[in-house]
């Protein structure tokens, strides 16, 4: 079927069901320059560009599904954050939104410090040569191998996250000869405005040790008593996906009155403090996230006004940008398939991939941009579904979102935003293969996590 033959779906605002999209731009043509990466563009063809390669050369190449990583952009983003924060602050990038060894060369090389929440994790920083001293371990469950191997590297601290973590991590460390430099995580009761299973700091989830009934001051208090352990500070974090400093104004001020009682109650006044990350990025047109000058600036402000306030002086400042860093630096791109439009309702666009390289649309209720990548359209706008080839009606990559009516099998299309937990938390669902991704900078590509093979699933099958 010819592009100009093909039966659109429902093309304007006034017949268009309800959903989670807003009416169709002005031009679908155009790249908003909030949900994609610097140097995107689209070249005199139509087609778009990342780090000078065309979308459809690296299709070719690199075949889809794939994530294409504009390291130019990455980079920025490093320098962008450690500049904000300055050297009288510390930027941890949270690597569980995504993490390789390529990443951590970057990290090193642009002097951020990382944080990892598994072993994997860990082994991965250590292996890329990150130097255990910027290195932070999080987790709610950390086994005792971990502990081990962490304490061992020399990691520059580890945040506990339950009573019995303290004992486990003071043991480990004593038995090793050894002492650790921790935190303490405590859960703030703040509600960030964010979905339910994204929001980490209310009371009523697994993250951390309560404010709430002198828990986290029973915490210190074990602590501090124990040789292996060396209580550097408080850590807390508020949740995912947060535009409004509000929430983060209402934690520094609960961490700080507990770093009052502290030097009230012991005498000490511990010299840190980690207020997490979570912040937002743009996913849509209608996102609107902060700069990190504009972060480093509001939350040095809290902190400081906070401190003066109990008398203490100014810690030192901890944040944890991962998807902040690395989500708007990458797209992922799809070849389309299926198109099958349903009268009144929507045209569904069925893509190589889906919910096993993109869970977070069917996870979180994620909401994602979309654009035809492969050429321009002047076609009329049709409202889509961006769905996967996955055994399942909940695998949609995009809800809701207008593309040329004229879409047609063979085109490329292109999710931005997609640096962050994708790659992370993608499967093997149906036994699909995970899509690689390709670091893209000066007209340079190349594969730094490669495309899983069939090879691969079999090599794990030993039945």
């Amino acid at each position: 079927m010819s592009r100009s033959a093909h039966p659109a779906g429902p093309r304007h605002a006034d017949v268009l069901p309800e959903g989670h999209y807003s009416a169709p731009p002005a031009d679908l043509n155009v790249l908003d320059p909030k949900v994609w990466s610097r140097t995107v563009e689209r070249d005199e063809r139509g087609v778009v560009t990342v780090g000078g390669r065309s979308v459809t050369d690296l299709a070719e190449e690199f075949g889809t599904p794939a994530y294409f990583l504009d390291e130019t952009d990455f980079r920025a983003r490093c320098r962008a954050w450690a500049e904000a924060f300055g050297k009288d602050a510390d930027v941890f990038y949270a690597g569980k939104a995504f993490l390789s060894r390529a990443v951590v060369r970057w990290l090193k090389e642009e002097g951020l410090n990382l944080d990892v929440c598994s072993g994997g994790e860990l082994t991965t920083a250590l292996s890329a040569g990150m130097p255990a001293e910027r290195i932070a371990f999080h987790g709610n469950n950390k086994s005792e191998d971990e502990i081990r191997t962490a304490v061992e590297a020399g990691v520059g601290r580890i945040v506990l996250d339950s009573f019995q973590e303290i004992v486990r991590v003071a043991h480990v460390a004593q038995s090793l000869g050894r002492r650790q430099r921790v935190q303490i995580r405590v859960t703030v009761g703040v509600e960030a405005h964010t979905h339910e299973f994204i929001a980490t700091a209310h009371e009523d989830q697994k993250f951390g040790i309560a404010l709430a009934g002198g828990q986290a001051a029973e915490a210190v208090r074990r602590a501090l008593k124990l040789d292996g352990l060396e209580l550097i500070g408080i850590h807390s974090h508020i949740g995912s996906q947060i535009f409004d400093m509000a929430g983060f104004e209402v934690s520094a001020r609960r961490v700080v009155q507990l770093l009052a009682e502290v030097r009230d109650e012991h005498g000490v006044e511990l010299p840190e403090i980690d207020l997490g990350g979570g912040l937002g990025i743009a996913y849509t047109s209608e996102d609107d996230p902060r700069e990190p000058h504009e972060i480093a600036k509001a939350l040095g402000e809290i902190v400081t006004r906070e401190c003066e306030a109990a008398g203490l002086a100014t810690p030192r400042i901890s944040v944890e940008p991962g998807r902040a860093i690395v989500g708007p630096t990458a797209f992922t791109l799809y070849r389309v398939g299926t198109i099958k439009p349903l009268e009144g309702l929507r045209t569904y666009v069925s893509v190589d991939g889906g919910m096993s390289d993109n869970i977070r649309t069917a996870l979180y209720d994620a909401e994602y941009s979309v654009s035809l990548v492969s050429r321009t359209s002047e076609a009329a706008p049709m409202l889509s579904r961006v769905v996967g080839k996955h055994c399942e009606s909940g695998d949609i990559v995009v809800r809701d979102a207008f593309l040329p009516s004229d879409l047609a099998p063979g085109d490329l299309i292109a999710v931005p935003a997609t640096g962050a937990y994708c790659r992370s938390m993608a499967s093997n669902y149906n036994h699909a293969l995970r899509p690689p991704v390709v670091a893209v900078r000066d007209g340079e590509a190349r594969v730094i996590v490669r495309r899983e093979t069939e090879e691969d699933l079999l090599r794990l099958d030993v039945g």
